[in-house]
């Protein structure tokens, strides 16, 4: 098949890699034309322009979003509108909030345009491993796209998930949970790290002992060894921790349901804190203990 991509981040170029190595022709528009020139030399068609990039396409035109959820998305559908024509298909690849997705089917059901959403896990690493795709919307459309699916995911690793709205409702949970099960991980190497059980051992070693046979096993534990190797205590990397937005959709659709998400609502919370160059929320406690008690800080 033949798919144009917009977007060449982390994610996006190596997407593009993985289908033009599957047997698939992908033409890609970035915004820093650098990032297209660099994804020509892997045999992916550049295009300069959003407007080129549909010219070259053929019917039914399909159109693969890997770009920042928000306004970047808002802007490239927009433009889109005006150059795509009845059958044509825009999938959104990136991290969308389900919300959003309903929205754009709104819009572009008049037009006769169709919409996918597409939540991707594999991060940096799906090239070499491919990618956990989760599909929602109209089901012969994801049909139609089946084999690009199937070619960015390893075996049994594509999931039609039901209507508009579910690809993304999918990983949304997904990265929720990634979010609790990171933080397990922190609070756990923390603790090994201050203690006297912990201060003489290589950390690495552990990761790599409970990856083998252990119930706590898993690629996360992977990754946090080879980041153990690179550094045994981690002293280079900056303790701020980002979210891209997933974590609070989910607890906001969690308190919407009345269902209860302390892990991961907790998970949230601590990258917060993780984002603040001084807490005035701690501020506040050390100055009540000195107050009342007469503790320094």
């Amino acid at each position: 098949m033949h798919i144009g991509l917009v977007g060449l981040g982390k994610m996006g170029m190596n997407m593009a890699r993985r289908l033009t190595q599957g047997g698939h022709t992908v033409t890609a528009f970035n915004k820093t034309p650098e990032k297209t020139k660099e994804a020509e030399k892997d045999g992916i068609k550049g295009a300069y322009s959003i407007r080129e990039l549909v010219s070259v396409l053929p019917s039914p035109r399909i159109v693969w979003l890997m770009i920042p959820a928000g306004s970047p998305v808002e802007l490239v559908i927009e433009e889109l509108k005006g150059l795509l024509a009845e059958g044509d298909i825009i999938v959104d690849g990136g991290n969308s909030y389900f919300r959003d997705d309903l929205r754009h089917e709104e819009e572009l059901t008049p037009l006769k345009i169709n919409y996918i959403d597409a939540g991707v896990s594999g991060g940096i690493w799906g090239l070499k491993n491919g990618y956990c795709v989760m599909a929602g919307g109209d089901k012969k459309i994801c049909g139609f796209l089946e084999p690009v699916f199937k070619t960015l995911a390893p075996p049994e690793g594509y999931l039609y998930c039901g209507a508009t709205g579910a690809g993304h409702y999918m990983k949304m949970v997904h990265n929720g949970i990634e979010y609790g099960m990171m933080e397990a991980y922190a609070e756990g190497f923390e603790l090994l790290a201050k203690s006297q059980y912990g201060a003489g051992l290589d950390l690495k070693n552990v990761a790599h002992l409970w990856n083998r046979g252990s119930v706590v096993r898993s690629w996360l534990l992977e990754l946090l060894e080879d980041a153990l190797r690179k550094d045994s205590r981690l002293e280079s990397i900056n303790d701020y921790v980002g979210d891209s937005g997933e974590g609070r959709w989910m607890v906001k659709e969690a308190v919407e349901s009345g269902v209860p998400l302390p892990a991961i609502s907790e998970a949230l919370f601590r990258r917060f804190r993780s984002q603040q160059d001084v807490s005035f929320g701690e501020k506040v406690l050390a100055a009540l203990r000195k107050e009342f008690g007469g503790h320094g800080g």
